[in-house]
């Protein structure tokens, strides 16, 4: 936790430095991070063509690089870092700090990264054994043949990335909050919507509710990488239906409504937040949608104290141990068999961020869930061919604390009134 701290202090700090001092300091930390694994040499970061775009984040790379041949960067525990690049393009790494080395042909390369790994007995690239994490996996399994038969051990750097592409600084965190008060009055705005169209007897799909939406985020300042969700009835069973222009399902009394929204602000850095609410067209909710929307909220909720008494203790759980716990509930209500994905996913930069995922379902996610990372929590119910409910928020976890934004939280399925006319 300390440690933490002390790189949250380290990104503040960064933010004033030019290039060559950021990258510098970016060095630092990372010798500073491969420290703290037991028994870790040091960590390869290896490229061809753009293939490893974690390897430009964490290394502050510009990825408009016109890059056309393999590169390494070898950031070792303890000592010089060593750049190797082919001979007609020497420039690449030219903002990293550390010794150059240049090959030409196949067989120079090969000898030269021997040379540069010939004392190191465990090494960190960005691999899963077995494709775990297959956000990580970047490293094709050739280049990791050809470092272990370098006589290398070659370990996941899991936990590595998840310090530098999980954990938020100050900024970010604010940048999130934002986000997270806007999705959170859109989704009121939105269930008003519906209301007022179908008071007006206006005709409402999917597709309009979805673009409304939209709409919506934009006036707010918010960007997103893909439209919301917004579904009815037997296509809010579908977990990621994608409503269309043409065909989406109109919205009358009597519906249940899902929708699913991620947004951010613009500009660099800034981090999305990302909610899912259920409500149902009318003025009272029927008593199976409800009673399945508790069974949800009960799981929901268990995942969040879980996760809560285990950071106000000084402990990080895995990711795979939350799932656990937030699956129990379902399974426990006899709706095992149809909570059909992971319990929730890492959020950065991207929706789906490079951190722990909240899984072991669709992976047994290992990785630990460290302060100053986000993720959502949004398990869900999906009855074929009748209705789904999933409940979304987002956990920040702060150095004693797992901090949830945008409040209120939902605690009952929404009942939508259609106002007199």
């Amino acid at each position: 936790m300390i440690a933490q701290w002390y790189r949250w202090r380290n990104d503040a700090m960064m933010a004033s430095m030019n290039v060559a001092d950021r990258s510098h300091a970016r060095v630092i930390r990372i010798q500073q991070a491969i420290r703290e694994q037991p028994g870790l040499d040091g960590w390869l970061f290896y490229d061809f063509r753009h293939l490893d775009p974690i390897a430009y984040r964490v290394l502050l790379l510009d990825p408009s690089l016109h890059v056309t041949r393999r590169w390494y960067y070898w950031v070792p525990a303890q000592g010089t870092p060593v750049k190797l690049q082919h001979r007609i393009e020497p420039h690449v790494l030219d903002g990293l700090p550390g010794d150059a080395r240049a090959y030409v042909s196949w067989r120079d390369q090969q000898a030269a990264l021997g040379s540069l790994l010939h004392s190191a007995k465990r090494i960190a690239m960005q691999y899963s054994p077995m494709n775990a994490i297959p956000y990580l996996s970047r490293v094709d399994a050739g280049t990791i043949d050809l470092v272990r038969s370098l006589g290398a051990e070659v370990v996941t750097s899991a936990d590595l990335v998840q310090q530098f592409e999980a954990v938020w600084d100050d900024a970010q965190l604010a940048s999130h909050q934002v986000a997270a008060e806007g999705l959170r009055a859109i989704v009121d705005e939105a269930f008003g919507f519906v209301g007022t169209s179908l008071a007006a007897r206006s005709s409402l799909t999917e597709y309009g509710l979805q673009q409304y939406i939209l709409s919506r985020m934009q006036a707010r300042g918010l960007v997103t990488s893909s439209p919301p969700i917004a579904a009815v009835n037997a296509h809010s069973a579908d977990p990621h239906y994608a409503p269309a222009s043409e065909g989406s399902a109109p919205i009358r009394q009597g519906d249940l409504v899902l929708i699913d929204l991620w947004a951010k602000q613009p500009g660099p850095g800034a981090v999305y937040a990302d909610i899912t609410w259920t409500g149902f067209v009318g003025a009272t909710v029927p008593a199976r949608h409800q009673d399945i929307f508790q069974i949800v909220r009960r799981a929901r909720d268990a995942a969040v104290t879980f996760v809560q008494g285990r950071v106000r203790a000084g402990e990080c759980p895995y990711g795979w141990e939350v799932d656990d716990v937030c699956r129990r509930v379902i399974q426990d209500a006899g709706y095992g068999q149809y909570f059909v994905h992971r319990t929730g996913h890492s959020i950065g930069e991207e929706v789906h961020g490079n951190g722990a995922n909240i899984d072991n379902l669709e992976t047994q996610d290992a990785r630990r869930l460290l302060p100053g990372t986000c993720f959502s929590i949004e398990p869900g119910i999906y009855l074929p061919d009748e209705f789904g409910i999933r409940s979304e928020l987002d956990v920040y976890l702060s150095a004693r604390d797992a901090v949830v934004y945008g409040q209120p939280v939902q605690a009952d399925l929404l009942p939508i009134p259609i106002p007199a006319s």
